[in-house]
């Protein structure tokens, strides 16, 4: 193994964790709040339909644990990181479109007492951008990216 290919690898190792940790740890905050109060964060974005915002409450975060739990233990790559690729663009294009808008609402990303702001979009934006180079990477190379 040459020495680009071990770095690569130890980066997709850095970012698999890494993103992992941030998912699971997303989940279980949202987990053990009451489901009620991530509906508030969700609904605050003002683009489901009430009887949607429920369903989404309830199960995102364990879409979030059960994706978060993939990237840690490195199985299922090549669905993982574009699933967790797809959540944080989703994620990052709303909280854009609340902050464009002047919208003061809680991006309910780890919990619901924080405000979308330059650094909450900074913060996403990074996410989003090593979710898509983990993505990549898992396409790129046949074997196990990490």
């Amino acid at each position: 193994m040459d020495s680009s290919n071990k770095i690569l690898r130890i980066v997709a190792l850095v970012l698999r964790v890494a993103l992992g940790a941030v998912f699971v740890y997303a989940a279980i905050v949202k987990l053990l709040d009451k489901w009620e109060l991530f509906a508030l964060a969700i609904s605050s974005y003002k683009i489901l339909p009430l009887q949607y915002v429920e369903l989404v409450a309830r199960t995102l975060p364990w879409l979030e644990l059960a994706l978060g739990l993939m990237l840690i233990a490195g199985v299922w790559l090549r669905v993982a990181a574009p699933a967790v690729s797809l959540l944080l663009l989703g994620f990052f294009a709303l909280m854009v479109r609340a902050y464009i808008t002047g919208m003061q609402i809680s991006c309910g990303c780890f919990g619901n007492d924080e405000i979308i702001s330059w650094r909450t979009l900074l913060r996403d934006g990074t996410l989003l951008a090593g979710a898509l180079a983990l993505a990549t990477m898992a396409f790129l190379h046949r074997r196990k990216a990490a």
